[in-house]
């Protein structure tokens, strides 16, 4: 399915919320209302639920959170760039910038925000990315061009070099999750997610998978 938003073409630009944590959803859709020409359509707290909204409502920008309860924001957010191309798409996360944007941004978002920004980043942010232009923090920016001028990763972490898949696995070890959690939650096979397992201990040169949980563990908490 594709198709342009009903809501693309209106004066009033409709936004749908995509957070897990209904206090966190309130606080930007009073942010939201406060700013003229901006409304919020709808919100939701899984990638599921999530696209049901955007059928149903047809917003002019999706907000999204990188971790939601059914599977990571950046498997929702092609979802959504294959469906409706025309959907803007910013995601606000308490993730680290330097490691998500980028991937964000190939998914097809067109702006990343820390959630310890202040409050007008945000709004900016939207406008931003409601006109169809890119959203980063100058770190990130400058980060971004340095890659481009001099070529490969800049004091890039290991973990940087797992794929969207393998991280998010990495991710719900961290969380605590066995890897029949990981399969179920992921709606894949216990032995495809063995599989992703084994290819991010040889990446990050683990030797175990007790190490490779306690290190995904301390990862989590340095980057949450």
């Amino acid at each position: 399915m594709s198709g342009k938003p009903s809501n693309q073409s209106d004066e009033v630009a409709t936004i749908l919320l995509v957070d897990d944590h209904p206090i966190v959803r309130r606080g930007f859709a009073a942010l939201i209302a406060q700013e003229p020409g901006l409304s919020v359509c709808g919100e939701a707290e899984d990638a599921a639920t999530a696209l049901e909204r955007i059928t149903a409502t047809g917003p002019s920008m999706v907000v999204i959170d990188i971790s939601l309860p059914d599977g990571s924001g950046l498997e929702l957010i092609k979802q959504i760039k294959a469906r409706y191309p025309e959907t803007r798409m910013l995601v606000i996360s308490m993730h680290d910038e330097s490691l998500f944007a980028e991937r964000a941004l190939r998914a097809g978002a067109l702006g990343y925000l820390n959630k310890s920004e202040a409050p007008e980043q945000f709004i900016k942010a939207i406008h931003q990315v409601l006109r169809g232009e890119i959203y980063l923090s100058g770190g990130m920016t400058s980060r971004m061009l340095r890659q481009i001028v001099v070529g490969g990763d800049c004091e890039g972490s290991p973990v940087e070099n797992l794929s969207d898949r393998e991280l998010e696995v990495f991710e719900l070890l961290g969380g605590g999750l066995t890897i029949s959690q990981i399969a179920e939650r992921l709606h894949r096979s216990v032995k495809t997610v063995e599989a992703h397992r084994e290819r991010i201990k040889r990446k990050l040169e683990l030797k175990s998978s007790a190490e490779l949980t306690r290190h995904a563990f301390l990862w989590l908490q340095e980057n949450s």
